[in-house]
């Protein structure tokens, strides 16, 4: 079921590389139903909150009708920000799968773990490491052309 889950999360992703965007993919699931879709959009719509996570949070709470997703399982390619591993928590998410951890930035784990932080009212199921191959690769591929097409725009400037 994580596999069948995360793969949808990477067809979000691969949206996001359409728009030049980093290929963050993320989908919410309630009762065996995606509720909420997104993916990164922080270039295209210019600002710091659309994270893929707080995409679909927004998307998810107005298919619930309700801010708390207390039921609710996210699958995200990309381990969470402190920003979204912030939002998670606040949402009361019952579950966060995650495809690949971000030593960078990771929030669920790999700098700190917000999602499970005892000090909080709320904790959060935590599963890593889902087709974990295949949301590196889509990450590292993007960053090499990205690498290799600023390089060229460098010689042709």
């Amino acid at each position: 079921m994580n596999e069948k889950y995360m793969k949808e999360a990477l067809k979000q992703a691969k949206k996001a590389i359409r728009l030049g965007e980093v290929p963050i993919g993320c989908i919410i699931v309630y009762e065996d139903k995606i509720i909420g879709r997104g993916y990164n959009k922080r270039n295209t719509k210019k600002t710091t909150l659309a994270h893929a996570e707080l995409i679909a949070i927004e998307k998810a709470s107005k298919a619930m009708g309700d801010w708390r997703l207390e039921d609710c399982v996210m699958y995200v390619t990309l381990e969470p920000c402190q920003m979204c591993a912030g939002a998670i928590v606040q949402s009361r998410m019952k579950k966060v799968v995650v495809g690949t951890m971000n030593p960078k930035a990771g929030c669920a784990g790999s700098i700190l773990n917000l999602l499970q932080m005892e000090e909080f009212n709320h904790r959060v199921e935590l599963v890593t490491g889902v087709l974990e191959k295949e949301c590196t690769d889509i990450l590292q591929t993007f960053f090499k052309e990205l690498r290799i097409r600023n390089k060229m725009e460098k010689l042709e400037g």
